[in-house]
């Protein structure tokens, strides 16, 4: 009896020691969202490079679970494309608790990370937006190894209304040398950071020349609607794809000679990126030549980020740039005609 039992301790030693084993590969992140009862969100990784996904939520609460080889900094995306920065991290289990009607407000407990960045959210959710720039800059300077610190740089001094490019620059500077294996897109980003400056409504496009990814020729003088956008994406971004599906919709409505497209994809997989286009009967000119960062459009338009866009009129003049996608779709409802004209 007791060698049976002895045995059958051992046995169920192994399994907890497997299952501890499988749950350390992995990170959970579990929630409960006040005034969201049912629907979906979207978590893709802040870098790109985690491909998107799609969890439901049901009766507030949602669940995801996800192998993971390396820490990944995550963006949880409402439907309203509000954003909630997470890191995570493997054997990590992350909550996140609030109410969706504050989600700057929002709690998110389980690791340093995010528990340093839920302080930042919730200083920040009452400043106006100079105060919020002046404690996003410190924050950065507190935590430049922080991985939502080139996410912060891009929503706060980039992507904004009223973008500071220098600031940009010297964060970006800083966030570069304080770590030592900082990714190609963070160099880039910084690279084309200094084109940005040169990059502002009322100037004219700089003239480019590019090939498309079905080997049609494309100049920058082809953009001349009403209306022009130029976006960039990947299949790794939600918010670059759906512009691309806003951006569609709209030019069904009022036209090609009202609002022309041309999108920039930054994938290495130039015959998946053909794909996806033919999937979405996307039919406008995309340029995809597989060189990531290094596609020469990028350095010569200041585009520095995904994703990233430039809105000009039908003479090459910029009208906006480096739009959020909601700040980018009311800018082109109000220059476009309600339905396409004769």
């Amino acid at each position: 009896m007791k060698k049976g039992f002895g045995i059958l301790t051992m046995l169920l030693g192994l399994v907890l020691l497997t299952g501890c084993g499988e749950r350390r590969k992995t990170f959970l992140l579990e929630g409960t969202f006040k005034g969201f009862n049912q629907g979906e969100l979207y978590i893709c990784g802040i870098d790109g490079k985690f491909p998107i996904d799609t969890v439901a939520v049901v009766k507030s609460q949602f669940h995801y679970e996800v192998a993971l080889e390396e820490p990944t900094a995550f963006i949880v995306i409402f439907p309203n494309y509000s954003e909630v920065p997470v890191y995570g991290e493997k054997g990590a289990a992350v909550t996140i608790e609030g109410d969706v009607s504050h989600l700057r407000e929002i709690d998110v407990e389980g690791t340093k990370e995010n528990e340093v960045l839920t302080a930042y959210r919730k200083k920040t959710s009452q400043q106006t937006p100079p105060e919020v720039a002046l404690s996003t800059e410190q924050f950065i300077k507190d935590n430049p190894t922080s991985p939502f610190a080139t996410y912060l740089i891009r929503k706060i001094f980039i992507q904004s209304p009223q973008p500071d490019y220098k600031r940009a620059t010297e964060l970006m500077s800083l966030v570069i040398k304080s770590d030592p294996n900082a990714s190609e897109a963070m160099k880039a980003q910084m690279k084309y950071l200094d084109g940005l400056s040169y990059l502002k409504d009322g100037s004219r496009l700089p003239s480019f020349t590019a090939v498309g990814i079905n080997g049609e020729d494309i100049k920058s003088s082809d953009l001349n609607a009403k209306v022009n956008v130029i976006t960039v994406w990947n299949m790794s971004n939600y918010e670059g794809q759906g512009t691309l599906r806003q951006l569609q919709d709209r030019q069904k409505k009022v036209g090609e000679k009202n609002l022309k497209v041309l999108t920039v994809c930054l994938d290495a997989d130039v015959k998946a990126c053909k794909k996806h286009l033919e999937r979405d009967s996307i039919t406008w000119s995309t340029i995809c030549d597989g060189r990531l960062w290094d596609t020469p459009i990028l350095s010569r338009t200041g585009l520095s980020y995904i994703p990233d866009n430039i809105l000009t009129d039908d003479k090459g003049k910029i009208i906006a740039h480096s739009l959020s996608q909601n700040e980018l779709m009311r800018k082109i409802d109000k220059l476009l005609p309600k339905k396409e004209e004769p």
